[in-house]
């Protein structure tokens, strides 16, 4: 909670360098039939050796500030990669964009065109710009908060996060989202949420969708849900966007003492699988190899040495050389796996060797100097 308020404050501080740092364009649309104007952040170090998650903002004409300034703030904390924001303007042709059929709740006419438009012109121009991720999040509020889940019902769906904000739901959608969500066969995050104020007939039908969601067994299935007491329908926003990043990134956060405890601890396997398991799984959703945290490694060496697990310290030794090869680390939690099982010469030459490096995080001189003469006086030499 603490963090999330302070990301309200700071987001107001970030307005004037959002509107600096995004730049307007637009694209003849086929689909469409006439020239859509879009918003676009970049952050300033963009590489093309890398990849980015691609955001896309529906209603962006009022939510596209809302979203840049939540993924700076959580990128500028390491909270969450650097991605890519895509603001769809829609003033004026909202109503056209969002057309459904009263009898099936899905896209006719000028929606299934802008369906389409997303799908097959404008996404795939910013992906031949930008090095892309495979990871798409989407971003509807409303009227918008409904039109993103249609893009469930790909057979490959093109976004893996879906972030709707009181969505004005066709009766049909409350049956048709728990059901495509029960069958999703990838990693699908999906944010719902409303408010005490919200308009009745929004507040009612997310309801009921929460209430089936609620009881959809799928592993694939990362669902999340608020509903905020203090917001009417519009200022809803404000809370949800930085909640439901903070929330569908929570994989790319450093290990936190929460996850410490309630996951790393009661992980069942060695502590460096789990290690192993969040960057790997970091680096299949978002498309890039993530630079290993010192935070995450230390949290793990802690958990190897609670659990006494001689494999795990063996395993992180080799890994601190590799990711840490300038300091005393490798060597010194290699030394501790020698000492734990019962080579107490090789330790002690190991700990020599720790302690000619540099100092790291706890790790210093005057502990290695302990440690070594400990086995001196321990072994009478």
């Amino acid at each position: 909670m603490r963090k999330f308020i302070c990301l309200l404050i700071t987001g107001l501080l970030y307005c004037a360098p959002v509107l600096s740092q995004t730049s307007l364009g637009s694209i003849d649309s086929y689909k469409l039939g006439e020239k859509r104007g879009y918003r676009l952040y970049v952050p300033n170090d963009y590489t093309p050796e890398r990849s980015y998650p691609l955001i896309v903002v529906l209603d962006g004409d009022y939510l596209f500030d809302q979203a840049v300034a939540s993924a700076k703030f959580f990128a500028y904390k390491e909270e969450l990669p650097q991605c890519i924001v895509l603001g769809v303007n829609q003033k004026n042709t909202r109503d056209r964009d969002i057309a459904y059929s009263v009898t099936s709740g899905l896209p006719e006419e000028s929606g299934a065109n802008f369906f389409e438009f997303l799908g097959m012109e404008l996404i795939p121009a910013i992906e031949k710009e930008y090095e892309i991720a495979p990871f798409k999040a989407v971003i509807g509020h409303g009227l918008t908060g409904n039109f993103i889940n249609y893009y469930l019902f790909k057979e490959d769906p093109l976004f893996q996060a879906y972030i709707s904000l009181s969505p004005t739901l066709p009766v049909q959608m409350e049956e048709y989202i728990p059901e495509r969500l029960a069958e999703a066969s990838g990693n699908t995050f999906y944010f719902l949420a409303t408010s005490a104020n919200d308009t009745r007939e929004n507040k009612e039908s997310v309801s009921r969708l929460n209430t089936r969601l609620k009881l959809i067994s799928n592993d694939n299935l990362h669902y999340l849900y608020e509903k905020y007491e203090i917001a009417d329908h519009h200022a809803l926003a404000a809370y949800a966007i930085p909640k439901a990043m903070d929330q569908i990134f929570d994989i790319y956060t450093p290990i936190s003492v929460k996850e410490y405890k309630n996951k790393l601890m009661t992980y069942v396997g060695e502590p460096y699988e789990y290690l192993e398991n969040k960057y790997n799984t970091i680096e299949s959703l978002f498309g890039f190899k993530k630079a290993m945290s010192l935070n995450d490694f230390m949290a793990v060496y802690a958990a190897s040495k609670k659990k006494e697990s001689l494999e795990s310290l063996d395993a992180l030794s080799k890994l601190a050389k590799k990711e840490f090869p300038d300091t005393m680390l490798g060597f010194f939690i290699e030394a501790e796996y020698l000492e734990l099982s019962g080579e107490p010469k090789k330790a002690m030459r190991t700990y020599e060797k720790a302690f000619s490096m540099p100092e790291i995080d706890f790790l210093t001189k005057d502990l290695t100097l302990q440690r070594i003469d400990q086995l001196k006086q321990d072994f009478g030499w």
